[in-house]
């Protein structure tokens, strides 16, 4: 502490990222980065973008993000208008929270779901509520619609959620929309693009019906891009222009000319999406099967991670073994998770190491 912090900083439980160890030989499966690399299309448009000489890295990038914002727009068949981009989904969730969910309601969200949505409450002083997941770590519309659509300054929560990757249908959502017209309803879907084969379930759709609905999305996971912190977000103008004024009172140039090149490239590759995130759910579903086998509880996914607990087995045990065998994921010490294991789902190689470690631990 100093006696130079602001009351604000004084109050700040601040958010803890995923460990990025430095372990010879590691299977790192703890922060949901996707195990396969980014479209070449990516590098191809960085390197164009950086030249002979990378002249034009002295200038200023553009602050709309135009290149991006259009690509957004072929992608989900929306006009530009309709787009904002920022630095990573969390800046744009930050812009979010403060441009969308103050107000003299609180702020609903899950008890169990993105640990980041808490500190921005305190960040920028916004009252909030958890409403209770049910016993089986699924949200229940009916528990934010019998608040009162007066009693309700807003809703947010990941679809699927984080860290349970369950899935909320998007009749629900469109149930949650118009029971609440008033009210601002953010789906956060960080991981959307591994929630099914044929079809994904995004909430894109409804945002054209509902002007209450904005939906925010990430290239980290899917499009391989976490190193390049790119995030958007998806809904009509009057929400895009609400964030855009928070944007432009906090940083004009949110995205680098690399970050804005590369984003682009990642989204028009439609094909290389495509064939990665099919790996990606494959091997979802072999592990979760392969969990179930050595006797794993694994709670239903749609993302690129699963949540699973062993009955006769200590969570944190387990991921404290397994980190001696330089296999890394996620234990949260929080009520009613914490003997809950996230496993990012890797390549099938470290799923493999994954489990036969855990054979080896529970022998």
């Amino acid at each position: 502490m100093s006696r130079f912090w602001s009351p604000v900083v004084h109050g700040l439980t601040p958010y803890v990222p995923g460990e990025q160890p430095k372990l010879a030989n590691l299977v790192k499966l703890n922060t949901n980065e996707n195990p396969y690399p980014p479209s070449p299309r990516v590098l191809e448009a960085i390197r164009a973008e950086l030249g002979d000489d990378a002249d034009r890295l002295k200038l200023y990038p553009d602050p709309t993000g135009a290149q991006l914002k259009a690509a957004v727009a072929r992608h989900f068949d929306v006009a530009p208008e309709w787009v904002f981009v920022g630095n990573s989904s969390d800046e744009v969730l930050a812009h979010t929270f403060h441009a969308l969910l103050k107000h003299d309601a609180p702020l609903l969200f899950p008890d169990i779901s993105y640990s980041f949505y808490p500190v921005y409450c305190g960040l920028y002083g916004i009252n909030f509520e958890a409403v209770p997941l049910d016993e089986h770590f699924a949200i229940r519309v009916d528990d934010y619609l019998s608040r009162g659509a007066d009693q309700v300054g807003g809703v947010i929560f990941p679809n699927p959620n984080a860290p349970t990757g369950r899935l909320l249908e998007l009749d629900e959502i469109a149930r949650l929309a118009e029971g609440l017209p008033d009210s601002p309803i953010v789906i956060d879907e960080a991981y959307v693009d591994f929630g099914g084969l044929d079809t994904i379930p995004t909430a894109v759709a409804l945002v054209k019906r509902y002007p209450n609905v904005l939906v925010t999305q990430t290239l980290s996971k899917s499009r391989s891009l976490a190193g390049l912190r790119t995030g958007f977000a998806i809904g009509q103008p009057e929400l895009i222009e609400a964030l855009t004024r928070v944007k432009d009172s906090f940083n004009s140039y949110p995205l680098d000319r690399l970050a804005l090149v590369g984003a682009s490239a990642a989204l028009d590759d439609e094909a290389y999406f495509e064939q990665t995130r099919r790996q990606v759910i494959a091997s979802r579903d072999t592990l979760s099967e392969d969990l179930a086998t050595l006797g794993f509880e694994v709670l239903p996914s749609a993302a690129n991670f699963v949540f699973a607990r062993h009955p006769a087995h200590d969570a944190a045990a387990l991921a404290a073994a397994l980190r001696e065998r330089s296999i890394i994921v996620r234990h949260f010490k929080a009520p009613r998770i914490d003997q809950f294991l996230r496993i990012t789902v890797g390549t099938d190689a470290q799923c493999a190491l994954l489990i036969q470690a855990l054979k080896a631990i529970l022998a």
